[in-house]
C-alpha cells in the first residue's frame, strides 16, 4: 500500500478559501511546473466525470457527495497519476463548499497542455470558483461551440486567424464557409501565448461567427493556408488558398483569395478547377538565390507575389518525376543519377508529392520507400513514422529547419533538419492521446519566446477519426494548445553528417555548422551518417575532430589537433553499454545506432567513414574494429534545399 500512500501525500490543502461557498475547488497541476492541466477527468466510482477547464480547476457541487469521502479516477492524455495497490489511479478527497485541494500529476507527454482556444466554457470552472482568467470572454465567445484547424498568420499589426467548419451554440449545423478572428500581438496589448489568445471574431447580426468565404460556391469551404504579399503601392495585402469541397472528397476547385479588409471577408481572384484532396499548409517565407518564395509546404513553393500566386505555372514542386514532373500512375518516370539512385529538383509546373502521391508511386514500384523525400523515424524504436500532415519552420535556438507533424491518431512528432527539404529523418513523439485525434498541429512562430528555445503549437481535438468511445465535453472539436521546450533533453536528436568532396578530392565528413561556415553545400556527395551536433554533446559521449594528415586527407579522431578546441560533431563509444537499456540515456538506446568503420587505401592516401561493414570498393582496407557508433541513414537520396535562407518574422 506504499504507492497509495505516496500518491496520497501529493494533495495539498487550500491555503485559503475561495470567493463563493457554493463549490469545493479542486485543481490539478503538473508537478513538473505547477501549472494547471487542462483536460483532466476526475471520475467517481458511479462513473460521473468533471472534466478540469484551461485553468486546470473543477468546481464541484455534487449535493449527494458534499461532505463526505468521495474517490475520484484520475486520468488525462499523456499525463499520469500513480497506482495504489489495487491498480487504481485516484485519490480520495472529501468535498465541502468552499473548501479546495490541488492533485500533483506527472507529465509524461514532452510538450505541455496550456489551455483551450475555441468553444465554449473554456474557463467555466474558474469563474465559478471566482479565479481571476486571462480572458475578456472565457465562457462564451462569438456564439463558437467548436471549431476545426486553425490556419494563423501575423498581418498589419495583429494576428489573423481563420478554421473551418464551426459549430454554433442555436443548431447542430453551423458556418461552413470558414471563420476567422483577430488577436492583439504579445507585447503589442495580447496576451503572453503561455497565457492564452484572446480572440475578436469576426460576426454577423447575432453575434455568431460569420462566413469569411460567402461567395465562393456551394458546399464547404475551406482555407488551406494564408500568407501576406505586397501589392500595389507595397501595400500589405493578406491572401488564402481555399479548397471548395462537397464533403469529404476531393476538391471541386481551388481558389486564390484576397482579404477585402473594409467587408473583413475574402473575395476569390482566382478559380482553378482542380479535384485533389483538402491538405491544409501553413506556408513560411525563404529566400532563395535573393528572392523571396512562398512555401507552401517543405516541397511546393511560389515566388512572394501576387502574379506568381495566381499562375500555377510559378508554382515549383521539389520532385524526382522525370520530364515536367508530372505524375502519371504506373507510367510514371522517376529522374535517377548514374547510381540509379532517385534525383530530386526543384520544377515550376510540376506536381506536389504529397505523401498519398508518394505511396501511389512506391505501390507502383516506381519508387522505393527508402527514395522517399521524407523520412521520418522514432530515435526511440527506430520504427518508420508516416508524417501527416503539420508545419515546418526556421528556429533560432536549434539554427535548424523544425516539423510539427501528426502521424497516428493523437500522435504529434517533432523532427528537424538542415534545409526546407530535409534531411526529415530522425523524431521524437511530443504529444500522445491514447484513444482521442489531434490533427492538424501547426507551430506558431509568431510565439516563439527565448529565441526559440519554448515553441507553440495547437491542434485540433476531437472524437473523428479515432476510436474514442465517449466526446469529451467541451473539449471535443476545438483547439488545444502546447508549449515544447527546445532544450529538453530528450529532443537531442541526431543531425545529418555529410561527405564532402573538398578542394583536390579530398573526403572530409561535417555538420551544417561547418558546411555553412565553409560554404560547401554543393560539394556534398551524400549523407554518410548521423550524429550529435557539436552543440549537443554530453557526458559518456565521444568528441569528433577533424585533423588533416599527410596530403591534407582530412582524419577523424576523439582528441583535437593544436588549436582546436570545437569538435565537429559527437559520437558513441565503439561498444554498446552493458548497463540496464533503461539506465542509459535515449542516445544509447536508439536501435538505429550502428558502428562506424574506418576504410583507407595501401598507401593512407584516400580514406574513407562507412557503417556498411562490408564496402565493395576492394582498394579500401577496413578497420579490424568501429572506431565508435553513430546513427544510420536509412535514405538512399540526397534531399537538400541548400539555397533556402530563413527570413526573420521582424522581416516579413
Amino acid at each position: 500500500m506504499k504507492s497509495f500512500l505516496a500518491a496520497a501525500l501529493t494533495l495539498v490543502a487550500a491555503s485559503g478559501r475561495s470567493e463563493t461557498n457554493d463549490y469545493f475547488t479542486i485543481a490539478v497541476v503538473d508537478e513538473q511546473t505547477g501549472r494547471g492541466v487542462p483536460l483532466v477527468e476526475l471520475r467517481t466510482v458511479n462513473n460521473v466525470s468533471w472534466w478540469t477547464d484551461s485553468n486546470g480547476i473543477i468546481a464541484f457541487n455534487e449535493p449527494g457527495l458534499m461532505g463526505q469521502e468521495v474517490y475520484f479516477h484520475v486520468g488525462s492524455d499523456g499525463y499520469a497519476y500513480p497506482k495504489d495497490g489495487f491498480g487504481n489511479r485516484g485519490v480520495k478527497l472529501t468535498p465541502i463548499k468552499g473548501a479546495g485541494a490541488t492533485i500533483k500529476i506527472k507529465r509524461l507527454n514532452i510538450a505541455e497542455r496550456l489551455y483551450r482556444i475555441t468553444g465554449e466554457g473554456i474557463y467555466r470552472d474558474s469563474v465559478l470558483v471566482g479565479q481571476a482568467v486571462p480572458l475578456k470572454q472565457p465562457l462564451l465567445n462569438g456564439q463558437v461551440m467548436g471549431q476545426d484547424t486553425v490556419i494563423a498568420t501575423p498581418y498589419r499589426g495583429k494576428i489573423y486567424w481563420f478554421w473551418g467548419d464551426t459549430e454554433r451554440v442555436s443548431y447542430p449545423l453551423g458556418n461552413f464557409s470558414a471563420s476567422g478572428a483577430t488577436s492583439e500581438l504579445p507585447g503589442r496589448g495580447g496576451l503572453g501565448p503561455s497565457a492564452g489568445v484572446d480572440l475578436t471574431y469576426f460576426v454577423d447580426a447575432s453575434g455568431f461567427s460569420k462566413p469569411m468565404c460567402p461567395d465562393f460556391g456551394p458546399g464547404l469551404q475551406w482555407i488551406e493556408g494564408v500568407m501576406t504579399v505586397r501589392g500595389e503601392g507595397g501595400k500589405e495585402r493578406l491572401v488564402a488558398r481555399v479548397s471548395s469541397q462537397k464533403g469529404l472528397v476531393p476538391a471541386y476547385a481551388w481558389q486564390l483569395a484576397v482579404f477585402n479588409d473594409e467587408k473583413e471577408i475574402f473575395e476569390s481572384k482566382m478559380k482553378w478547377n482542380i479535384s485533389e484532396g483538402h491538405d491544409s499548409s501553413h506556408p513560411f517565407r525563404a529566400r532563395v538565390n535573393g528572392i523571396e518564395y512562398l512555401y507552401l509546404y517543405p516541397n511546393w513553393r511560389v515566388k512572394a507575389d501576387l502574379k506568381s500566386l495566381a499562375d500555377l505555372g510559378s508554382y515549383e514542386a521539389f520532385t524526382c518525376v522525370a520530364g515536367d514532373g508530372k505524375a502519371n500512375g504506373a507510367e510514371t518516370q522517376i529522374d535517377r543519377n548514374a547510381g540509379g539512385h532517385a534525383r530530386y529538383s526543384w520544377k515550376a509546373g510540376a506536381d506536389r508529392l504529397y505523401p498519398g502521391r508518394i505511396r501511389k508511386l512506391i505501390s507502383a514500384r516506381q519508387l522505393k520507400p527508402e527514395e522517399s523525400w521524407i523520412q521520418l523515424r522514432d530515435f526511440q524504436s527506430g520504427a518508420s513514422v508516416e508524417a501527416g500532415r503539420g508545419s515546418v519552420c526556421w528556429n533560432d535556438f536549434r539554427q535548424r529547419w523544425v516539423m510539427i507533424v501528426s502521424a497516428e491518431p493523437g500522435e504529434i512528432w517533432f523532427a528537424e533538419a538542415d534545409t526546407p527539404v530535409g534531411p526529415w529523418v530522425y523524431a521524437r513523439r511530443v504529444v500522445s492521446h491514447d484513444h482521442y485525434n489531434f490533427y492538424n498541429p501547426t507551430q506558431h512562430p509568431f510565439f516563439d519566446q527565448d529565441g526559440g528555445r519554448l515553441i507553440y503549437f495547437e491542434g485540433t481535438y476531437t472524437a473523428s477519426f479515432s476510436d474514442a468511445k465517449e466526446k469529451t465535453p467541451h473539449y471535443d472539436y476545438n483547439q488545444i494548445m502546447y508549449r515544447l521546450a527546445l532544450d529538453d533533453a530528450r529532443l537531442n536528436l541526431p543531425v545529418p553528417v555529410y561527405r564532402v568532396n573538398d578542394v583536390g578530392g579530398k573526403t572530409r565528413y561535417l555538420t551544417r555548422e561547418a558546411i555553412e561556415r565553409e560554404r560547401l553545400w554543393n560539394q556534398i556527395e551524400e549523407v554518410a551518417f548521423f550524429a550529435l551536433a557539436p552543440n549537443r554533446g554530453r557526458s559518456g559521449m565521444i568528441p569528433i575532430f577533424e585533423q588533416k594528415e599527410g596530403g591534407g586527407q582530412a582524419v577523424l579522431r576523439d582528441t583535437p589537433p593544436p588549436g582546436q578546441t570545437q569538435p565537429i560533431f559527437f559520437v558513441l563509444p565503439p561498444r554498446t553499454p552493458s548497463a540496464a537499456a533503461d539506465s542509459n540515456p535515449p542516445e544509447d538506446q536508439s536501435p538505429d545506432a550502428t558502428p562506424l568503420y574506418d576504410y583507407r587505401d595501401a598507401g593512407e592516401h584516400r580514406r574513407m567513414y562507412s557503417t556498411d561493414p562490408n564496402l565493395p570498393d576492394q582498394t579500401l582496407q577496413r578497420s579490424a574494429e568501429p572506431i565508435c557508433r553513430v546513427w544510420k541513414n536509412p535514405m538512399r537520396v540526397l534531399a537538400l534545399d541548400a539555397e533556402a535562407g530563413p527570413i526573420p518574422l521582424s522581416n516579413q
